[in-house]
């Protein structure tokens, strides 16, 4: 029947690539239907390798990774909807987390819109886009939690990731270096507002993202993936090595400063909750060596020092920005109580895209929702590690492994919010929300816990698994029989 819709019309039109694209989607609609799952293996496979493509170029209005959670987040809801109808589906409970995303939400969207309404200022079309982003990721948090059910598909979409990852470090370092041709590649199909020259010329790696500070994000969090997995199962040292190696050149290859500090912390952090100091020696010698792969970036960074004011001249851009269009108007007339408005950047004339965004992430908070979207990010963030910390904590499976990478990329996140709003980076926030969504898949039979044993380190292997080599009987057993 599919075949048959898709051949009328293909016979109504003559627009193949509307025909193919709405033929690709009701395929998807009826893989996801059937199971659901799927819905977050491409969201979690695709997002980072169209993320940075800008809005209208292949879909009008949405990025493409955008419309495919649309897509996603619509097939789920109508299926939900039919199981509610049939008394298949009971309502879910609104735990800490769900709720802190939920305020994130809604204090930067319905907030600030009322407080602008009362106030009699204008609601641009930009500040609805901008206070849709944290309703998307909410959907994302909410469509990764209905669709993945088990831990074994908990290790698939971690697994997914990490491949994902594997390729936008490739293309990350390839482009920082200017070798094979990526560099080209990517300004031709990622540049933002058509700004081509901001890819081709300087050299850092946004790769697929087309945002170097996203990019460097996606892959701590994917090396806190990594190791986590990699403590739980001790799998082919030399390809975890290999794999952490590639992650931690591409990190590096962003260019950034911030970056490189949200790095340092994520290797303490991974040290921290997996009470495996020795993971600071290794990253610390993968680091050496990814900093000598990548030193004509590192070295095109340092040499803004050598000017005459002493920093970089993007230190002082960022200052002159913050204090030109930003805080003059955030810090008079109350507005630092309920916020300026949602849109997060302004115009300015004689730049090339025409605005200049808010490169702080505090004074975005400050800025889109003042003092309540502030406070709700401190308690999501408080939640949220928590969260991370107790399944990293006490799930010795895959899940235990996305606790650890929730743990690291939330606390990591909460840090580099000093320099950026890295809460809402495309790509690297739809990770995040993506880990935390996974921390909340329930334990299966043979998850093994680890509050049982508080000095097992996060590498041992389960008492149940050091029992059938021995003969011997665990609690566990006990406990089951």
């Amino acid at each position: 029947m599919l075949v048959a819709v898709c051949a009328a019309a293909g016979a109504a039109t003559y627009q193949p690539l509307l025909v193919i694209g709405t033929c690709l989607g009701a395929a998807l609609v009826a893989l996801v239907w059937v199971r659901p799952v799927a819905a977050a293996y491409l969201l979690i496979g695709l997002t980072p390798l169209v993320a940075g493509i800008d809005r209208g170029v292949l879909i009008p209005v949405l990025r493409p990774n955008e419309a495919l959670e649309l897509l996603m987040g619509a097939t789920l809801a109508a299926r939900w909807l039919v199981g509610v109808r049939s008394g298949g589906v009971s309502f879910g409970r609104l735990d800490t987390v769900s709720l802190g995303v939920l305020l994130l939400a809604v204090t930067n969207s319905v907030t600030p819109l009322a407080a602008m309404a009362v106030r009699g200022r204008e609601i641009t079309t930009d500040d609805i886009l901008y206070s849709l982003v944290l309703w998307k990721l909410l959907g994302l948090y909410w469509i990764i939690r209905a669709s993945v059910r088990t831990a074994r598909e908990v290790r698939v979409c971690l697994v997914v990731s990490l491949g994902v990852a594997s390729i936008v470090a490739v293309v990350g370092v390839l482009q920082s270096l200017d070798l094979l041709g990526v560099r080209g590649v990517v300004a031709t199909y990622y540049a933002q507002f058509g700004n081509s020259a901001a890819i081709a010329v300087i050299p850092r790696g946004g790769s697929t993202l087309s945002l170097p500070a996203a990019t460097a994000d996606l892959l701590i969090m994917n090396l806190a993936v990594l190791t986590g997995l990699w403590l739980r199962e001790r799998w082919h040292p030399v390809l975890f090595g290999a794999a952490a190696a590639l992650l931690t050149s591409g990190t590096l290859a962003a260019g950034e400063f911030s970056s490189a500090l949200g790095l340092v912390l994520a290797v303490v952090l991974l040290a921290w909750v997996s009470r495996s100091w020795a993971v600071s020696a290794v990253f610390g010698a993968l680091g050496a060596a990814a900093a000598v792969l990548v030193w004509p970036v590192i070295a095109a960074r340092l040499q803004g020092f050598s000017m005459a004011s002493g920093v970089p001249p993007s230190w002082l851009g960022r200052w002159h920005n913050l204090t030109t269009y930003f805080w003059p108007e955030l810090f008079s007339r109350g507005n630092v109580l309920l916020g300026v408005r949602p849109s997060a950047r302004v115009p300015a004339e004689g730049l090339r895209t025409g605005w200049v965004w808010i490169e702080s992430g505090y004074t975005w908070l400050l800025w889109g929702g003042g003092i309540p979207l502030f406070l709700s990010f401190l308690y999501f963030t408080v939640v949220a590690t928590s969260r991370g910390w107790s399944v990293a904590r006490s799930r010795s499976d895959a899940v235990g492994a996305a606790g650890t990478a929730t743990f690291v990329g939330f606390a990591v996140i909460a840090v580099l919010m000093v320099f950026d709003p890295h809460l809402t980076y495309r790509g690297s926030a739809d990770e995040a929300f993506v880990l935390l969504a996974l921390t909340a898949v329930p334990p299966s039979r043979e998850g093994t816990a680890w509050a049982r044993h508080p000095t097992r380190t996060a590498g041992a292997r389960p008492a149940a698994d050091d029992a059938q080599r021995t003969g011997q009987t665990t609690d566990d057993e006990v406990v089951r029989t």
